[in-house]
Formats: structure tokens, C-alpha cells, sequence
């Protein structure tokens, strides 16, 4: 290996660690809000890369019609509580972002013709239709075992990941795909030609950070979901209302996955199970911050993708296995260095 083939690998592992980062930061969140180890949260990046496939291409995106399948569901789940409870107060919001919403967007999107419009535009259609199914599954998986422990939540993680994989390929079917760049070229710097695209998914990486970051430092809702994580009780107690904070935490986690399918779509081949080998990446990253420190989850995301890229060099072959073998050491570190303490019942 020369200098300059080092400089590519590296350059190629900044940019798979960058979409680690993310899905490391976003499963940090839910683990501290929800005690929700969110194995499903590569599955919001196949959505959100064949979503925009399908827009592109003119056809009806299949996340449409889970979309208003999930939004009927939640719905009928929301209004037996409601029936139950006897608060008719938020029946119209209820109706109006469970349901009005999701047909709003199948009609928009099958009736207006997308194909040729902007790429901007085609991404926020993309975010809109698969942004909203975070809150949904935490509504119909989660939220009635929210006070369970951390095994049974992973077990029913487990559960909504099969279910998600199974509707990626209902859905989208088993062909791959890929999308066009965000923008054409390349740029010379320091000996080293770097693809437009890739600074696009370093840039818009480090922007999304720098967004959490202001929003879980400036805005009342990042407080409250600090507050949450911090202490759950306590922050009930304070009149936040830890179903609105789990909510909002899926909501971010969906969130950053779509993105990130958006950003790695043009670089490799999306299929419908692509986004789970994509989320257990960011989850050896999550590992290596404790489940708890944004900025350690995140190095060590970058960290990951750096090894996977000068594995794939030197043993291609095992750079999976090489990857995922980093959890040992962290791992036993961790087991070593933190005393146990037993989950309360």
C-alpha cells in the first residue's frame, strides 16, 4: 500500500463512518429516551433510498401506501383509548395527521406528476412520506410496552425488524438500485480527487449533527427529551410526557435514517435489507460510546468505517467480521471498568 491508496481508503472510510455517525447518534437517542435498542433503524435507510428511486422514476412509491396503512392503525388504536379515557380533545389532530395526511400525499403524489421536478423537492416528498412511520411504530410496537425491560424491548425489536424487512421486499421487490448524484464533478486536493458526492455526505452529515445539537441545546422539545433521558421518572413527574418524548425520538431516528439512505443512494446499490448490515455499523459505533455519549458514539462510528475501509484492502474477505470483532474488546472493556446494577422491576 502506497500513500496515495491510503489517502482513497481513507477518504472512502470518512464517508462510510460519516452515515455510521449518523445512525450511531440516532440510536443513542432512542436507547436514552425509550430504553429501545432500535434494530429497525436501518430499515428507514432502504426506505428512504427506494422511496426516492421510485419518485424518480414516476411510480407510487409502496411506503405511500404503509404510510396510510400505519396512519389507519394508529388511528383505530388511539381512538379505543380515547373512547376509553373519554378525552375527545385530540380527535382532530388525531384525524388529521393519522389520516388527512397520508392521503394528501397519495394524492399528490399520484396525481401531480414528479418525475421532472428538482431533486430538493423530491427529497422532502421522500422525508414527508417516510419521516412520519417512526412515531407510528413506536405508537403501535413500543408505546404499550414502554415500561417492560431492556430484554423484552430488544426481543421487540428484533420482531419489528423481520416485519420491515419482510414489507421492504413486498414493497420495493429484490432488485437493487441506485439514484443520481446530488451534483457532477470532482475536486483536486492535495494530490487526492474527491467526488462531489462525497463531500456532499460529509457535509450534510456534519450539518445534521450540528442540528441536533442546537436542538437538543436550544429548543424546549430537546430539553425535554434531555430531561427524559436523564430521568425518566423525574421528568414525568415535571409534566413531560414521556409518549410524546418517545414519539419525538422515533421521529428524529426516522428522520436521520431516510437521510442517510438519501445520501448513500448514489454512492452504492440500495436493496430492501441493505439498511440492516448499514444500522448494525452504526451500532458497533453506538457500542463503543456505551449506548450514552453522542461524541464518543460518533468517533467511534468514524473509527468503523475507517477499519471496514483498510480491511476491504488488506482482507476483504473477513472486513465484516473484522469489523464486528471490534465490539469484543469494547465490550469487555466495558464489562471490566462499570459496576452492575440490577434493573428495577
Amino acid at each position: 500500500m502506497d500513500f496515495q491508496i491510503a489517502l482513497l481508503l481513507g477518504q472512502d472510510g470518512i464517508t462510510n463512518g460519516a452515515i455510521y455517525a449518523l445512525l450511531a447518534l440516532a440510536l443513542v437517542l432512542a436507547f436514552a429516551v425509550t430504553r429501545v435498542i432500535f434494530i429497525p433503524q436501518g430499515e428507514f435507510v432502504a426506505y428512504g433510498a427506494l422511496t426516492l428511486v421510485a419518485l424518480q422514476a414516476g411510480k407510487l412509491p409502496g411506503t405511500v401506501w404503509l404510510l396510510l396503512i400505519a396512519g389507519a392503525l394508529v388511528t383505530l388504536v388511539e381512538l379505543v383509548d380515547t373512547v376509553r379515557t373519554r378525552r375527545w380533545r385530540g380527535v382532530p389532530a388525531l384525524l388529521a395527521w393519522n389520516v388527512a395526511y397520508p392521503l394528501a400525499l397519495l394524492a399528490l403524489i399520484r396525481f401531480v406528476p414528479l418525475q421532472g421536478t428538482p431533486m430538493p423537492l423530491q427529497i422532502l416528498l421522500t422525508l414527508a412520506v417516510v419521516v412520519p412511520l417512526g412515531p407510528m411504530v413506536y405508537r403501535l410496537a413500543y408505546q404499550p410496552l414502554a415500561e417492560a425491560s431492556v430484554l423484552v424491548l430488544l426481543i421487540l425489536s428484533v420482531a419489528v425488524h423481520v416485519v420491515m424487512v419482510g414489507l421492504g421486499l413486498l414493497l420495493f421487490g429484490a432488485e437493487g438500485s441506485r439514484t443520481p448524484a446530488f451534483s457532477d464533478g470532482r475536486f483536486e486536493f492535495g494530490g487526492m480527487s474527491i467526488p462531489a458526492q462525497t463531500l456532499w455526505v460529509v457535509g450534510c452529515s456534519l450539518a445534521l449533527i450540528v442540528v441536533l445539537y442546537l436542538l437538543f441545546e436550544r429548543t424546549l422539545y430537546g430539553k425535554a427529551l434531555r430531561a427524559t433521558a436523564i430521568n425518566r421518572t423525574g421528568a414525568r413527574l415535571m409534566g413531560i410526557p414521556t409518549a410524546l418524548a418517545g414519539k419525538l425520538s422515533f421521529f428524529l431516528c426516522a428522520l436521520i435514517g431516510a437521510f442517510s439512505g438519501i445520501l448513500i443512494a448514489p454512492i452504492t446499490t440500495i436493496y430492501y435489507d441493505t439498511g440492516f448490515l448499514i444500522g448494525l455499523k452504526g451500532f458497533v459505533g453506538a457500542i463503543i460510546g456505551g449506548l450514552a455519549s453522542y461524541p464518543i458514539a460518533a468517533a467511534g462510528a468514524v473509527l468503523v468505517g475507517l477499519l471496514e475501509s483498510y480491511s476491504s484492502f488488506w482482507a476483504s474477505a473477513y472486513k465484516e467480521a473484522i469489523v464486528f470483532t471490534l465490539i469484543i474488546p469494547v465490550l469487555l472493556w466495558r464489562s471490566l471498568t462499570t459496576h452492575h446494577v440490577e434493573e428495577e422491576e
